[in-house]
């Protein structure tokens, strides 16, 4: 009887693991939202690490973590690294790639709670009364990350921070457009 059980675990086991090495090994999250301000102003937020805390839907999670910045002031080159709490653990950002004023692109590295690797991406298009941002993350999934996602994907662990960054930037940005008069007129 007990050879039978245990044969069976076996076969459960086996067909699990089938399951998850058949699952998608990359993951995407993407999220949009229309600003009333110019690309120039968004994009001056996004490619300037040092505005971030402002937004970022991270920032306010750790009242104590500490960042640090190096390599280039803003735009490519630019490296921002953090260190907090378990909410935020701890990573490093580094400016890849920018295109003034419509795309930015991130790498993100996770280094703690786990190691983890993502392109980011900040896609910005005039659009009617101001610029419509995007906000995407790709990357790899490896066998533990695929049975993780089995009870919670990326989209549904960042998706809803990606929203709430987008509703901050928004605000900081209209709130910019606002101060230095670069308002669109269709938003007016």
């Amino acid at each position: 009887m007990m050879k039978k059980i245990l044969l069976a675990v076996a076969a459960a086991v086996a067909i699990l693991a089938v399951f998850v090495a058949l699952r998608p090994s990359r993951y995407a999250v993407e999220r949009s939202t229309a600003v009333s301000a110019p690309p120039e102003v968004v994009y001056a937020q996004v490619a300037d690490f040092h505005r971030w805390d402002a937004w970022s839907p991270w920032a306010k999670l750790d009242p104590a973590m500490r960042t640090t910045f190096s390599g280039a002031p803003a735009g490519p080159g630019a490296v921002y690294e953090w260190a907090g709490n378990g909410e935020v653990g701890k990573g490093r950002m580094t400016l890849t790639d920018a295109a003034p004023p419509s795309r930015i692109s991130i790498d993100l590295q996770f280094i703690e709670p786990f190691a983890s690797r993502s392109r980011t991406e900040f896609a910005l298009a005039p659009a009617a009364g101001g610029t419509r941002v995007s906000w995407a993350m790709t990357g790899d999934l490896g066998f533990v990350e695929k049975a993780f996602g089995l009870f919670m994907d990326m989209d549904a662990m960042v998706g809803g921070d990606f929203e709430k960054g987008l509703a901050r930037l928004k605000a900081v940005a209209e709130a910019e457009a606002a101060r230095a008069g670069a308002v669109p007129a269709a938003a007016r």
